[in-house]
Formats: C-alpha cells, structure tokens, sequence
C-alpha cells in the first residue's frame, strides 16, 4: 500500500466528501495530540490512538447531523 492508500473495503456513499473526511481526520489528530504518519501506514501506530481518532470523528459526525436535522448552526 503506497502513501494515502487504505486497505478499508468501506465505500463512500457520497465520494467527494472524501477529502472533507480526511481534513477532519488530522483535525481529531492534532486536537488530541496524535500525529498521524505522513507516509500513510498506520501500523506502527497503537490501536489506542486510532481508535480515539476514529471514536472522535464519529461522534462529531453525529453531532453535525444532529444539528442538521434540528436546523441547528453547525459549530
């Protein structure tokens, strides 16, 4: 697998928000003091911190669709 690749088998329903994602994935990142590897191999990374990445990027996700949904600003 060569750098920005990913052996996720997980398709994107709406393909352009890829790059929306990614942006919000090395937001979490830097929010919680986790430095993502510029290569794009996670393997030397500990499932802890994966984990809280994609735990942190969930619940945003939620949050923005909640705020969606009751016509809310999202933040």
């Amino acid at each position: 697998m060569g750098a920005g690749q990913s052996r996720s088998s997980n398709q994107l329903v709406v393909p352009q928000a890829n790059q929306a994602l990614e942006q919000l994935k090395f937001e979490v990142a830097q929010e919680l003091g986790i430095q993502i590897p510029q290569d794009g191999y996670y393997g030397y990374m500990a499932s802890r911190d994966t984990g809280a990445i994609g735990g942190h990027i969930t619940r945003r996700l939620v949050q923005i669709a909640e705020q969606a949904i009751s016509g809310g600003a999202v933040r």
